[in-house]
């Protein structure tokens, strides 16, 4: 079992997401996400065409074995790599679309969005439907709960109590600060909140904005 790989990126595909990871003289073929592509350095080769001597990465992996195929799968994190696991444990989801989904969306605001039930951006993932991303919800919520407990919506409201008067622009303020902790910009809120509903609940609030913030 191959756990992680330690190396230099010697070749790198955006059109396949996919990289290869020299490891001690052996090039190691690695499906990643969008989001972990976009972490790791970018090949450095010579002007006659060779890899040159370039960052060392360190990337978490998944093995997937098949009658037909084996297949390496690669994380900048292991909190990706338990997002992965996590989801092809549920009943439809295999690594596609696993991989789908968490290049759509950070391990952090997978769990955020499955706390919210918004199963409607899940099924933006190529390859993922309503019904599947609905068993992502129903059989995810829990676990990912566990895992990031922090991205809880009821934890991430938190107790802020407000007074009738100043109910909708407490829960604006709820709403933004919940948003900012899954790393959106002032603006990028901002905008995100400017047609939602404000007579909602910040559960509702939340699960608008990110409807619109995944469509930007």
């Amino acid at each position: 079992m191959i756990y992680t790989l330690c190396g230099i990126i010697t070749e790198s595909d955006i059109a396949s997401s996919s990289v290869v990871v020299e490891c001690g003289g052996v090039g190691y073929r690695l499906t990643v996400t969008a989001n972990t592509l976009a972490t790791l350095p970018t090949p450095i080769y010579n002007p006659d065409g060779t890899c040159a001597a370039g960052e060392k990465v360190r990337v978490y992996t998944h093995m997937s074995v098949k009658e037909d195929a084996v297949e390496l799968f690669g994380f900048s994190t292991k909190a990706e790599l338990d997002a992965f696991k996590l989801l092809i444990s549920v009943s439809g989801v295999g690594p596609k679309a696993a991989m789908a989904i968490l290049s759509l969306f950070t391990p952090q605001k997978l769990a955020f969005t499955v706390a919210a039930e918004d199963t409607k951006s899940i099924s933006r993932a190529p390859g993922v439907g309503g019904k599947t991303a609905a068993r992502v919800v129903l059989e995810l919520k829990d676990k990912l709960m566990k895992a990031f407990p922090e991205f809880d919506i009821q934890n991430v409201q938190g107790n802020v109590k407000t007074t009738e008067a100043s109910a909708d622009k407490g829960k604006m303020a709820d709403a933004r600060d919940a948003l900012a902790v899954l790393g959106y910009s002032r603006s990028e809120i901002a905008a995100a909140m400017k047609n939602v509903d404000m007579s909602g609940s910040v559960e509702e609030i939340i699960r608008e904005s990110l409807a619109s913030l995944m469509k930007q």
